[in-house]
């Protein structure tokens, strides 16, 4: 299965309010497995860029101005993440702001290019509701240095974002591999398969059933009536 690991910065925070996209990175996982396969991209918006946003990200306008417009990438941009399913921290955020982006070109919505969207914010909060879901705290809980992250990167915090992914999801990995690992002795596991006789099916005499019902009966009595099977009685089991 091919996934993409999903990230963008932006000039703020509603695409409602005429907030563009500026940055995106993509990671490409196959089965799983990091490809090394990446796509990345500075894109000028057209229009300023908030001081709180440039605080987070430290992207500026002069840096943006000789950028291409996303008109001009978009095309490669749907290229690399077509049929793929998506991985994105705070899916709605990044999804919002590329549909608009989209949109405004008369294209197709991520939903017609891609196989899904995975959210690894919502996904984080339920395996560990009430503890902090950041991207920086997932690192911390899975063990994942994020020492070079001082400022929030697209493709940076998507690279960051496929280990953490990897990480919440490898007790999946681990069961779809238990069921696919071949049986010992068969064919697939190198073995070789033989026929088996029938089971032969050993039934009780009338002596054994009878045994069996005394056993019962004495145990019955034993234990003053709180057993919780029928007891037969001793001459209706020999008969």
């Amino acid at each position: 299965m091919r996934q993409i690991v999903l990230d963008t910065e932006t000039t703020g925070l509603d695409w409602r309010n005429g907030d563009r996209v500026i940055e995106i990175g993509c990671v490409e996982l196959l089965n799983r497995n990091l490809t090394g396969r990446h796509y990345h991209v500075y894109i000028n918006p057209e229009r300023g860029i908030d001081a709180e946003a440039i605080a987070v990200h430290g992207i500026t306008e002069d840096f943006l101005a000789d950028k291409p417009k996303f008109s001009a990438i978009a095309a490669e941009f749907e290229d690399f993440i077509r049929d793929a399913e998506l991985i994105i921290h705070n899916a709605n955020f990044d999804v919002g702001f590329l549909n608009h982006e989209l949109s405004r070109l008369g294209r197709g919505k991520l939903d017609s290019l891609c196989a899904g969207v995975i959210d690894t914010l919502k996904m984080a909060k339920e395996q560990n509701p009430g503890k902090k879901a950041s991207l920086d705290a997932l690192c911390d809980r899975h063990q994942i240095d994020n020492a070079s992250r001082t400022l929030h990167g697209a493709l940076l915090d998507a690279e960051l974002l496929a280990e953490v992914y990897l990480a919440m999801t490898r007790g999946q990995e681990s069961l779809i591999m238990a069921l696919e690992e071949p049986v010992p002795g068969s064919a697939e596991a190198g073995g070789v398969l033989v026929d088996r006789p029938p089971l032969k099916v050993l039934r009780a005499s009338g002596e054994e059933l009878a045994e069996h019902g005394r056993v019962l009966h004495d145990i019955a009595k034993a234990t003053k009536g709180t057993c919780l099977w029928i007891v037969p009685e001793p001459e209706a089991a020999a008969a």
